[in-house]
């Protein structure tokens, strides 16, 4: 299989799955307990059908939104993922670039294999930077400064990962970071000699955010779950959340938000945006999906907050869908790191251009010529009367 022959999500999965070592693969792909969250997450999408109108003279379509003060120019980013260089070479390197070429925004995480300041060298385009709040408050205060040097625009502060998820293809296959070869996942490794090549031969894999304060994940092999569980300051509560928002002093979002309640409490604590989302179904198994919980939390906030709506989406369609409920834009982590490992930038590339063919299709197809032609009249919900 090459990448000329990925036209879609499963092929792009596929086409890694071929490529990575199994425990690496298992890790982007797996998700906590039954993965039954993980599941739902995409299959809520399918609960809902597209009602289109005709006649309305769609020859140009405007794709662009805005979120946290910047225009992308498609309703779609790339969300902050942690440990990109295992999944190929390039790491944020490639995506960064590739969301670039199309307008977008890339989000870096304090978790991350190349440092804020070489992305902000590498692109103009909008980025954000994904905070974990550490037990250590010398690292929190240097990763915040970090994200300022590197003129970051947005500030989104993690507040699902209070402890690591049970994430049980992570224990089946002794997944690390750095990885650690053992008697089980040795031929793994042995079998993707191309993937081993590039790990042993090309710089050292660390995690310049925190390496200077942590040995964890860079010198010293340990599982994400652990991490969260050990590093993480499991009391950071709302207090802290709004001190860190004006401390940054500009846009500042929480990722993780599900409830109505803590939506409207970000408002409170001068928060510019919610990003809608369960880690992608890798913490809480049996959590409600984003796009379940989607209206209610728009409906409770209105205009007066951001509302990003990430986690399962796998189509163009999907996007359609959140965006007519009400969010402002969508992003997701699996929809790129699968062509990531696939073929670096240029997968990451081919996928950003086949969701943005399939959203600016579907507007077409939809009758509409602007993000904001979308709305919930677009929208019928299976099995309820929508009368």
């Amino acid at each position: 299989m090459k990448l000329t022959d990925c036209h879609n999500f499963a092929d792009f999965r596929k086409l890694a799955q071929q490529r990575l070592p199994s425990p690496i693969f298992h890790y982007i792909d797996g998700a906590a307990d039954d993965e039954e969250t993980y599941i739902r997450n995409t299959e809520a999408y399918n609960d809902v059908d597209l009602v289109p109108n005709v006649l309305s003279g769609v020859e140009h379509i405007d794709l662009s939104t805005e979120i946290f003060g910047k225009r992308l120019e498609m309703p779609l980013y790339c969300a902050p993922t942690a440990l990109q260089r295992l999944f190929h070479f390039e790491g944020e390197r490639a995506v960064a670039k590739a969301a670039a070429k199309y307008g977008t925004m890339f989000g870096v995480s304090a978790l991350a294999t190349v440092s804020a300041e070489e992305i902000s060298k590498l692109t103009n385009s909008p980025k954000m930077f994904q905070f974990y709040f550490h037990k250590d408050r010398g690292l929190n205060q240097h990763c915040l400064d970090l994200a300022k040097e590197a003129n970051f625009d947005v500030l989104a502060l993690t507040v699902d990962t209070i402890i690591g998820g049970n994430r049980e293809r992570d224990l089946r296959t002794g997944f690390t970071s750095p990885p650690r070869l053992t008697l089980d996942s040795l031929f793994s490794f042995a079998a993707k000699p191309a993937w081993a090549l590039n790990y042993l031969t090309k710089p050292k894999f660390e995690l310049p955010h925190i390496q200077d304060y942590v040995s964890e994940g860079t010198n010293m092999a340990v599982s994400i779950g652990s991490y969260f569980s050990t590093m993480l300051d499991q009391s950071m509560n709302w207090s802290d959340a709004e001190k860190l928002c004006s401390d940054w002093g500009g846009h500042f979002a929480l990722k993780g938000v599900m409830s109505v309640e803590d939506a409207k409490r970000a408002i409170d604590i001068g928060c510019t945006g919610v990003i809608v989302s369960n880690h992608g179904g890798r913490q809480l198994d049996g959590c409600r999906a984003p796009f379940d919980q989607l209206a209610e939390i728009v409906d409770a906030v209105g205009d007066k907050i951001d509302v990003i709506c990430e986690g399962g989406i796998q189509r163009g369609s999907h996007v359609l869908k959140a965006l007519s409920i009400g969010a402002k834009a969508c992003s997701g982590g699996r929809m790129y790191l699968f062509a990531l490992a696939a073929a670096g930038q240029v997968g990451v590339e081919r996928a950003l251009e086949i969701y943005k063919t399939e959203i600016e299709r579907n507007m077409k197809l939809m009758g509409c010529k602007k993000i904001s032609d979308l709305n919930r009249s677009n929208l019928r919900y299976r099995g309820f009367n929508n009368m």
